[in-house]
């Protein structure tokens, strides 16, 4: 027995040693291998021969975050209290990407922004949704990512590689196109598999007009202690007011993973297990800028279980609209209700006159 004590003793020892080991040998591998993006770098614009100069000063936005085309209707996820780590099949994500191709045909905008597109992620089998966006819509694109990992490690099964980002389409001719970091909340190790979130700044010269539009596309902290979306707000809030200073016209549009005034009393907090979103107040913004949001229809839905809309105890939130500049009037703002059947985002469309 004390022979088969030893025995048992010495195999348990090898298993911990070879699990530190793995372990080890994984971060080292993570470190070595952690995306850091300057603070800023140029994108480039793809597809950009047959670009147009932008001729007119009443201009269309629509903003959506396709959730990589694979958390769809019958979609939940483990960060949000679901189950699933795996998104769609690869017919369901080339289907969802399809619908939400077509939500970007027929809203027809000046300007799309979206978020979460996946360039080359094991999540959306390896697809390149960015070349399909840009060529399927004949567009100009400029893409940045915000999420480059080679494998992140977590939870089970893991999620794998990912390389994700921010997606500006246009027929219009841009200047140029910028990453500008945002802070990120997460030291190391956990900073390694995580996003890296950042502002895609495009910046568009305008006939006979000697201001640019400057059209920036955002997608800030969500699974945060709250601190790393706070310093990102005002970041970008201080980003955007210089921008402005200098004479630009100003749009910043995307998922901003909080909600605006009356957002909470319109879709009330469920559960206090559920994810809550900080509230951005008007009070936040400088002197003549708002906020551009529509609280008649949610603009996201909880992914703590699939979807089904005729559960009284969905989770919604309106966490998806944009900052507008004083030079610029809001016309209207609306979101498109396509019932989360390719995303659990709706898209968000503006119409707005530059001044």
């Amino acid at each position: 027995m004390v022979f088969n004590m030893k025995k048992v003793s010495k195999v348990i020892g090898i298993i911990l040693l070879t699990a530190i080991v793995i372990f080890a040998g994984l971060l080292v591998y993570l470190t070595s291998h952690e995306y850091k993006p300057n603070d800023i770098e140029n994108v480039a614009i793809e597809n950009s021969d047959n670009a147009i100069m932008l001729n007119k000063n009443q201009i269309s936005i629509l903003t959506l975050n396709t959730g990589y085309a694979g958390i769809d209707s019958d979609a939940d996820f483990f960060m949000d209290g679901g189950k699933d780590v795996t998104s769609a099949d690869v017919n369901k994500m080339k289907n969802n990407l399809q619908e939400i191709l077509r939500i970007i045909r027929n809203t027809n905008a000046d300007f799309t922004l979206l978020q979460e597109v996946d360039q080359n992620a094991d999540r959306s089998h390896n697809f390149n949704q960015v070349d399909s966006y840009i060529k399927q819509n004949n567009l100009t694109g400029s893409f940045a990512l915000n999420y480059s990992c080679p494998f992140v490690p977590y939870p089970l099964p893991p999620i794998g590689k990912v390389n994700a980002g921010l997606l500006t389409l246009t027929p219009y001719q841009a200047n140029y196109a910028q990453r500008v970091s945002l802070p990120c909340p997460f030291s190391w190790p956990l900073r390694t598999a995580n996003l890296k979130r950042c502002l895609l700044v495009n910046r568009y010269p305008i006939e006979n007009c000697d201001k640019e539009l400057v059209l920036i596309n955002l997608h800030l902290e969500a699974y945060d202690d709250d601190t790393g979306k706070e310093e990102q707000t005002r970041m970008l809030i201080n980003f955007i007011e210089e921008e402005y200073n200098k004479g630009n016209y100003v749009i910043a549009g995307g998922d901003f993973n909080q909600t605006f005034e009356g957002g909470i009393e319109k879709y009330p907090i469920i559960s206090d297990d559920v994810w809550t979103p900080n509230v951005l107040e008007n009070s936040s913004l400088p002197e003549g800028w708002q906020f551009a949001y529509d609280l008649d229809t949610p603009s996201c839905r909880l992914l703590n279980k699939p979807y089904d809309e005729t559960d009284e105890d969905n989770q919604f939130y309106t966490i998806d609209g944009y900052i507008i500049s004083p030079n610029v009037e809001l016309n209207s703002v609306e979101v498109l209700d396509y019932n989360f059947k390719s995303t659990d985002h709706n898209p968000v469309y503006l119409e707005a006159t530059l001044k």
